[in-house]
């Protein structure tokens, strides 16, 4: 059996093999409701033999939205719409489902990326006002956000706490918060954001406070058999920025609280960001953190071939890794590895015959309760 088709625990939740699919924003919900167009787009990627599902970014609040066509949980509306998408999935597909809470600070607000992706000022259409650490723009000419008062802090707080219990109500089988891409909690994170002079700013330990008390308040609520993880981004790519020393400090932190996860991307927080693009660019800062922690690890980052993917789990840089954009363009991803490695993977019995000629083994049906 290869590494990337062995079980994996991350805390109660045991995954089949260490294929996860990482959330990608659809910009397709209705007032945060989310739409046909996501049960046939997860129902899909459920069929896909990967370990996890991780559904896209959904938002606390409205203001917590990067457009406002982003998925929500912040609401009776939000949290049955995804209920139903889970029951349809669940009706064919054992695939553990996770969802990944955000909120986008100085980020939201914009159009969808297809229209220009840029920030919309709080007085124009599909526009509102955002908040962040501190009164400074993502990018030069963007809206100023306005920083958040100790309420202001306190109330996203609780709408993080709020929306995981909405998770679970809807059945989740766990949790991501959302720390990376210079979203909110990344805001805090970065000193390139966060100019705050108060509790929450300064140090990096006062830097770290919101995240770990945001995980702190979802943990606190989350029945035992929900696992809860945190994805960050481990550098900012930019000179002052967050650096890896922090994020492997946060790690810590983080696993000493009984996080079950961490998946470790990076970058996003500022337009003047430089990153080198190349196969493997985020498994370093993987590596380093999973060197520091006892909770598995999650890497990221053009990973696109099995060997690849393998490489990295035998050598012990991460435990799982995830696909995003690759499994879009090739949503048979995990079957294909399957064949490139000489391994199996489970398949609804309905597409059992589409196994080519001398791969006969390569699928195997789901458990007979489906």
């Amino acid at each position: 059996m290869s590494k990337l088709f062995s079980e994996l625990s991350l805390g109660p939740l045991t995954l089949e093999n260490r294929i996860v699919i990482a959330p990608m924003c659809q910009y397709s919900a209705e007032e945060g409701v989310i739409q046909p167009w996501h049960h046939q787009h997860l129902g899909h990627l459920a069929q896909s033999g990967a370990g996890l599902l991780i559904v896209e970014a959904s938002a606390v609040s409205p203001e917590g939205r990067i457009t406002d066509a982003d998925a929500g949980i912040w609401n009776d509306r939000t949290r049955e719409a995804w209920a139903g998408v889970l029951q349809s999935i669940r009706r064919y597909s054992p695939m553990p489902i996770a969802i990944q809470l955000g909120h986008a600070g100085r980020k939201a607000s914009t159009e969808k990326p297809w229209h220009g992706g840029q920030a919309i000022a709080p007085d124009q259409p599909h526009g509102w006002q955002t908040l962040a650490p501190s009164a400074m723009a993502y990018a030069e000419g963007d809206p100023v956000p306005v920083a958040m008062t100790s309420e202001q802090i306190d109330q996203v707080i609780d709408d993080f706490v709020a929306a995981a219990e909405r998770a679970v109500e809807a059945g989740f089988d766990a949790i991501e918060l959302h720390a990376a891409h210079g979203y909110l909690m990344h805001q805090f994170l970065s000193p390139l954001s966060n100019h705050r002079d108060d509790q929450y700013g300064g140090s990096a330990e006062n830097r770290m406070r919101l995240p770990l008390q945001v995980f702190d308040a979802v943990k606190a609520v989350l029945p035992e058999h929900i696992a809860l993880g945190v994805r960050i981004s481990a550098v900012d790519w930019a000179e002052g920025g967050l650096a890896l020393e922090q994020s492997v400090a946060l790690a810590k932190a983080l696993d000493e609280r009984g996080c079950h996860f961490i998946h470790v991307s990076s970058g996003g927080l500022t337009e003047h960001q430089r990153i080198k693009v190349e196969p493997n660019y985020q498994v370093p800062f993987a590596e380093e953190i999973k060197a520091a922690v006892d909770m598995p690890v999650i890497a990221v980052g053009l990973i696109t071939e099995p060997e690849q993917a393998e490489a990295i789990l035998t050598t012990s840089k991460a435990d799982a890794i995830a696909i995003a954009r690759g499994i879009l363009y090739d949503p048979r991803w995990p079957w294909h590895a399957a064949a490139a490695l000489g391994d199996t993977v489970k398949a609804a019995p309905q597409y059992l015959r589409c196994q080519p000629h001398g791969l006969s083994s390569l699928l195997v049906r789901y458990d007979e309760q489906l």
